[in-house]
């Protein structure tokens, strides 16, 4: 009986750039420009989640602006809503994904079709019928449903209008999908009728999906520990975890010890594992929900930065501010900045900003803070355009 690989030491420093550049944050333009650098990034990273926060720009831009320097909300549009080479549903939280990867959804879409949503069980069958006589003759909006009889809520996040809850019931089963934003307003069509079907393609299997979840997290990532594979998806780790051992015997992944990371055991494929300095001149301001930065012990384990996400926290006891935003300079983390977009004033404004790690005592910050303030014009223009 063999026995099991021992485990390579990495020091975080390469652990950080292994991951830096599994991000695309190694190099200033790596998918190019336009649409299809959109559909790439998206591709690549796996998924880019959205969120309805606008303080800055909403996330899913900032992320693809983040590896797309000439970046535009149109590039988004056109992917969504002309390539349709990115759709949005559920990852560990509403995201675009790649087109390409639709199949390995539809188990869970069917698995909602069958047994519901729990945050939609007062979805009513007269609600159903009506949305869905309505997406029929075209695609809509929930602005275009204007006989609403408004409810109670039964959680913070849930619509009053029973349409709204019927649509997005519809979209989480499959039978509908989103199929252009404008800001948060959503447009819906029937699934089949977005993307020219004439029926669902066929769903991947269990053992399909679970080499999917890896086959992701590794490119993505790089070194991968089970938490950062299965991130809010605790039901796949078992899954997950004989994947990984059956690859390990066969050579095709190396247990890796990353300095400081204890008992957790992480992965990586040896080619992965080369050597690659990421340029010091580079600089990202980051949104707090980049792939990058919103698993927090992870990054915290690779970078040494615990990120703080104060948008829900008394305002007396913030320590980093409101939506403060990490600073990636070359392979470390080395500001957080408290930044609002003031759209009325075309000015994007500088609440707080705070130095980290050893930026906080480093000779010539003075020659760092010049990087960070030539980057952060750049952002300003982004954050005014359109």
């Amino acid at each position: 009986m063999s026995r099991a690989p021992k485990s390579l030491p990495l020091p975080t420093t390469q652990a950080r750039q292994i991951w830096l550049r599994a991000q695309r944050l190694d190099t200033r333009a790596p998918f190019g420009e336009g649409a299809q650098a959109v559909a790439d990034a998206v591709s690549h990273l796996g998924y880019v989640q959205i969120d309805t926060i606008n303080v800055i720009e909403r996330c899913h831009h900032h992320i693809l602006f983040s590896r797309i320097p000439s970046y535009s909300r149109a590039d988004l549009r056109h992917a969504q809503s002309v390539d349709r080479s990115v759709f949005e549903y559920w990852t560990h939280a509403l995201s675009y994904v790649p087109s390409n990867d639709f199949r390995f959804f539809l188990p869970a879409m069917r698995e909602h079709k069958r047994e519901g949503h729990r945050w939609y069980a007062s979805v009513t069958p007269g609600d159903t019928r009506k949305v869905m006589r309505l997406l029929r003759a075209g695609p809509l909006t929930i602005r275009d449903i204007e006989d609403d009889v408004l409810t109670e809520k039964e959680h913070l996040w849930q619509s009053r209008k029973p349409s709204k809850r019927a649509l997005q019931l519809a979209f989480y089963t499959g039978v509908a999908t989103i199929s252009a934003r404008q800001g948060m307003l959503k447009t819906y069509d029937l699934m089949t009728r977005h993307f020219g079907w004439d029926k669902l393609p066929k769903p991947a299997s269990v053992k399909e999906i679970t080499a999917y979840l890896l086959d992701r997290a590794l490119r993505s990532q790089g070194v991968v520990s089970l938490d950062s594979v299965c991130h809010l998806d605790a039901p796949s780790k078992k899954a997950v975890a004989s994947l990984i051992a059956a690859r390990v015997r066969r050579g095709e992944l190396m247990p890796v010890a990353i300095e400081g990371a204890g008992k957790q055991e992480h992965w990586a494929q040896p080619s992965a594992l080369e050597p690659h300095e990421v340029s010091p001149d580079l600089v990202h301001i980051l949104s707090p929900f980049d792939p990058l930065i919103i698993q927090r012990k992870r990054t915290n384990l690779i970078f040494g930065y615990n990120h703080l996400f104060e948008a829900y926290v008394p305002k007396a006891k913030r320590k980093l501010g409101y939506f403060a935003l990490p600073v990636l300079v070359g392979d470390e983390i080395v500001a957080a900045l408290d930044l609002k977009t003031d759209r009325q004033a075309k000015k994007l404004l500088m609440q707080k900003w705070t130095w980290l790690g050893q930026a906080k005592k480093m000779a010539g910050r003075k020659e760092l803070k010049q990087k960070i303030e030539d980057e952060l014009d750049r952002f300003e223009r982004f954050q005014l355009a359109e």
